[in-house]
């Protein structure tokens, strides 16, 4: 007979897995998918990086594409990222119970974060790491199961002003010591944002390079035995140390110098379906006028449907096709002033967070410390 352990390792956990889907700044959700880069094949979109050598292991599969909206911050903003099983939230869950395991955030500053192709390589700096309490016996993992799949963490001050990309990093360890072969698993992800009112050019945090081959099975942390009894404690957490910040540009105060140009949510937008927008179709006063306008917003439905969008959901595109639909029964019945609610946001309110936003800390101990 199979132990259970053997049972769990020969599971199938393909539906177990987990991706950050949504982020919220200062409480506020931005709404899903946006600022967020992610796998966007939906069948694939909550599996760990594979290989571990792979470039992915920056910013996930699709990681190096970037999507168009950057979200606004500040120095201290208080981050909260959400994790779910399924993307689309079709379903209930976050991560199995069984994939224990250590979690960090990282930031890197970037030239432009509507650009493709900046998430691997050098400039990350670790703002915040979480790996087992011991006085609790849980794993980072399992306090994000009992806060409903949310980690809160908050920008260090003394950074610059402009465009970062900020990474979430999940790693489970529930096939790290006895799959053949060993298998730990990251799941990473990022979101593109624009820190406005910096230090100025004053303290740098020290960066890594993150991408091909930074990771690998000689770290300790890597290929650690969660099954274990007792413990190895204290874990060995690897990586860089975390970046505290300035205490002294808090008290001296943030000067603002640069404002943010390149991924604003656009003028106009009606109906957001994660980076992307729905605009206001023209005005008409007549039969011919009515169905121009009519294809035009069945042109965007098509967008909302197809456009390579992420695998967050397309729930919303039914509004969008909804008011396409308006248009033409209006046609039809030869009302020829419209369109019906001009200008009306159709985008829902997003829901609010529902979880805890308490900043998990952990005692300052010795852990594997990367080169730069």
């Amino acid at each position: 007979m199979l132990s259970p352990l053997r049972l769990l390792l020969l599971a199938p956990l393909a539906l177990a897995h987990t991706t950050f889907t949504t982020l919220y700044v200062d409480e506020v959700n931005q709404g899903d998918g946006v600022c967020v880069r992610m796998n966007r094949n939906s069948d694939t979109a909550n599996f760990p990086i594979e290989p571990l050598a792979s470039k992915n292991i920056a910013c996930g599969i699709d990681g190096e594409k970037a999507v168009s909206r950057v979200c606004p911050v500040k120095p201290s903003s208080l981050l909260t990222f959400e994790f779910r099983a399924y993307p689309d939230g079709s379903q209930a869950g976050f991560i199995d119970e069984s994939h224990k395991g250590p979690c960090a955030v990282y930031m890197k500053k970037v030239d432009d974060a509507t650009a493709d192709n900046n998430a691997a390589g050098d400039g990350w700096f670790k703002i915040w790491q979480y790996d087992y309490d011991e006085s609790a016996g849980q794993w980072c993992t399992e306090k994000l199961i009992a806060n409903n799949g949310f980690l809160s963490v908050k920008i260090p001050q003394g950074i610059d002003e402009g465009y970062y990309l900020v990474r979430t990093e999940l790693l489970a360890l529930h096939n790290a010591a006895y799959a053949d072969p060993l298998d730990p698993q990251f799941f990473v992800g990022c979101a593109q944002l624009f820190v406005q009112g910096g230090s100025g050019g004053g303290e740098k945090p020290e960066t890594v390079t993150i991408g091909e081959g930074s990771y690998t099975l000689d770290m300790p942390g890597l290929v650690y035995n969660i099954y274990e009894k007792p413990l190895k404690l204290p874990y060995p957490m690897f990586g860089p140390k975390v970046y505290e910040g300035s205490a002294g540009v808090q008290e001296r105060g943030l000067e603002v110098r640069a404002t943010q140009a390149k991924g604003l949510k656009p003028q106009g937008c009606i109906l957001q379906r994660d980076n992307w927008c729905a605009f206001e179709v023209p005005e008409y006063s007549d039969e011919e006028g009515c169905w121009a306008s009519s294809q035009k917003c069945w042109d965007q439905s098509d967008l909302c449907y197809n456009n390579n969008t992420l695998p967050t959901g397309n729930t919303i595109c039914k509004i969008w096709f909804d008011k396409c639909k308006g248009i033409d029964d209006a046609c039809s019945s030869g009302d020829f002033n419209g369109p019906p609610n001009k200008g009306k946001v159709l985008t829902p309110e997003p829901k609010r967070l529902a979880a805890s936003t308490q900043i998990l800390k952990r005692a300052a101990r010795k852990f594997q410390v990367w080169k730069a």
